[in-house]
């Protein structure tokens, strides 16, 4: 028996760790935020100090240290191999076919997308070139011949390098290592050199690895982003705290995702747990979410059934207990450094979020697009958090154009935002067709309000006028590609840019 004053701090411990099992339940909705939440990747990320000092984070990590040391003891004594066995034995009819079982799921995934159409690679990488649609179904038939597998990988790599085109590098990077891994698995798959073949299943571990690592990053430096989501959908976080939940979550898909590159025992119970969370997301966000991380559920399922008992990389620092700590440690330095160190070194300090000329756009998006890449519609789009503050913030932006405390920067490019908008807005309110009308002036009129946001972001520096300003370039964005839809559905013109 516990003395009666050690009880209540051990049940505390108990919930603590029920809480992160019920968190590792809750991942997925958050695994990529940017497909269903408003983001501006070139906004001023939270000061890493902020995570840091962050009570929430260290527990996060202190469970997860607690969880990896037993994983490897276990891992060193013969009762871990026994149990490496007998996952072994589950899995071995996935094991013998697993290289047509990923070819397999890879040409699904290029003929989902093909058949959702408008995207580059994932929901939130829109494109309104039906070519692209096209070379993906081509991708997902070069898959199946072993001759052309290479040119499905070339394919790949194109497709995130249009996409590169047409948004920001920092927000590409989210998808270039699973990308590369998955390119990278064909060509060696379809190597006859021995050497480079028995490489392509770790390929893709990395892949899977390095992009569930740098994507996590956003819960600490960008924790705004999900807080519609969590407004939106509140079971989430199964009643704790928005602000605890969303730390630990984002330690939990880093700590999975570096468990993917260690030991066997603990890369292959991480895989089974990220199955399980990713699965968890399919029925609360629909077939969006479903397509969107198919590929990497697969690449997850291949990892729980490789029965490689290899160590590659570090093998003599991944044998020992104390290597556990060092690799997370060295693991985190380096993603933290290169995630705030690279957005210093694109957008500066302070961050771009407008467009204003001179500087670098924080996307460069395809006409139908022009101001950042669409949430899907449908189960889970974005809550409008700022749509109905957009029409007020309008007429307020104009009022405070002809104020003398306005910076006469802000007052040209309020008065020029104003005209921009007004011309357009009156011709289409003049169509005849009174839906046609409501769609031709409303698209110019969200324009005018997202363009006064963006010379927001630029001059102002109150802080609760800045969120709000986000807010109104992302739900706007949105709404303003669902009009653009409903007019290229319609047959009716688009309106001028």
């Amino acid at each position: 028996m516990l003395p009666a004053l050690a009880r209540p701090p051990l049940r505390h411990a108990i919930r603590l760790a029920g809480a992160a099992g019920f968190l590792a339940a809750s991942l997925p909705a958050q695994a990529h935020v940017k497909w269903f939440a408003p983001y501006i990747v070139g906004a001023p990320p939270q000061p890493i100090g902020a995570t840091l000092t962050n009570t929430w984070f260290w527990t996060g990590i202190a469970l997860v240290l607690a969880f990896f040391l037993a994983t490897r003891a276990i891992e060193k004594s013969p009762l871990g191999e026994r149990i490496l066995a007998g996952m072994d034995r589950i899995t071995d009819p996935l094991w013998q076919r697993l290289d047509e079982f990923v070819r397999l799921v890879i040409a699904a995934f290029f003929v989902a997308i093909f058949a959702v159409g408008g995207v580059y690679l994932t929901p939130d990488l829109k494109t309104p070139a039906e070519w692209v649609s096209w070379t993906q179904l081509l991708i997902a038939a070069l898959v199946i011949p072993q001759a052309t597998r290479p040119l499905a990988a070339a394919g790949i790599i194109g497709l995130w390098l249009l996409a590169l085109r047409d948004y920001d590098i920092f927000h590409l990077l989210d998808y270039l290592a699973l990308g590369v891994g998955v390119a990278a698995y064909l060509v060696l798959e379809a190597s006859s050199n021995p050497e480079w073949r028995k490489h392509r299943f770790e390929v893709l571990r990395w892949g899977v690895a390095i992009a569930l690592m740098w994507s996590s990053l956003e819960k600490f430096a960008y924790p705004d982003w999900f807080y519609p989501l969590v407004e939106e959908k509140p079971f989430l976080t199964f009643g704790m705290p928005r602000d605890v939940f969303i730390p630990m979550a984002g330690v939990a898909e880093f700590t999975m995702g570096f468990g993917m590159i260690w030991t066997p025992l603990v890369r292959r119970l991480s895989a089974i747990a990220l199955f399980v969370i990713f699965n968890a997301a399919v029925y609360p966000f629909g077939r969006v979410d479903l397509i969107g991380h198919a590929l990497i559920m697969a690449i997850i399922v291949a990892i729980a059934a490789d029965h490689t008992r290899e160590v590659h990389f570090l093998p003599a620092l991944k044998r020992k207990l104390a290597g556990v700590p060092t690799g997370l440690a060295a693991a985190l330095v380096i993603f933290a450094t290169g995630y705030w160190g690279l957005h210093i070194a694109l957008y500066g300090p302070e961050g771009r979020v407008g467009q204003p000329t001179g500087e670098i756009a924080t996307h460069s998006h395809s006409p139908e697009y022009p101001h950042g890449p669409q949430a899907p519609g449908g189960i889970g789009a974005p809550p409008r958090t700022g749509a109905d503050a957009a029409g007020h913030a309008g007429h307020a932006g104009h009022q405070a154009a002809t104020a003398a405390t306005v910076p006469v920067p802000a007052l040209a490019a309020y008065q020029q935002a104003m005209e921009r908008m007004h011309g357009p807005m009156m011709q289409g309110v003049a169509h005849p067709d009174p839906d046609a009308a409501f769609v031709l002036g409303m698209i110019p009129h969200h324009q005018g309000a997202i363009d006064m946001a963006e010379i927001q972001l630029r001059f102002g520096r109150d802080e609760a006028n800045r969120k709000l300003a986000q807010e109104i370039i992302a739900a706007q964005t949105h709404e303003i590609g669902e009009m653009r839809a409903w007019l290229k559905q319609k047959n009716l013109p688009q309106p001028a840019q």
